[in-house]
């Protein structure tokens, strides 16, 4: 659900991004516009390089574990969210020090991702403090 909600952010983001600049509104042109700001150009990584390639493999190990949680829960649950948690702050800490820098200052280094990448392990780890609270 989150990155339903983060794509639509993105559209949005990109509609508002055509609307706004004084550049000609063609097809192709708002295309482009609304993939930058949908895949990894956003990140101010050049599309096909091997860091995109490295990120994925990473998302579908995470994606794998959260589906064997459903199965394993406990112990799991908690592995599987500090190693989730540690990756995404790992990656909030790179944006921060991108912003800091000025480069690249590319549109999902900041804003909800960044966003996105603080508070979820916050929540995350929250609720499983929570669960284990009531046992």
């Amino acid at each position: 659900m989150v990155f339903v909600v983060l794509a639509a952010i993105g559209l949005f983001l990109g509609v508002l991004h055509v609307a706004i600049r004084k550049q000609p509104r063609t097809k192709q042109r708002v295309a482009d516009v609304l993939l930058l700001y949908l895949f990894a150009a956003s990140i101010g990584w050049s599309a096909g390089n091997p860091f995109q390639y490295e990120v994925a493999v990473a998302n579908l190990a995470f994606g794998i574990l959260g589906l064997l949680c459903l199965q394993f829960r406990d112990s799991f649950w908690t592995a599987t969210a500090i190693g989730w948690s540690i990756f995404v702050l790992g990656a909030a800490g790179v944006h921060l020090h991108q912003i800091r820098i000025g480069q690249p200052y590319a549109p999902a280094n900041a804003g909800a991702v960044l966003y996105f990448d603080i508070l979820m392990p916050v929540l995350v780890i929250a609720l499983l403090r929570v669960r284990k609270a009531r046992k």
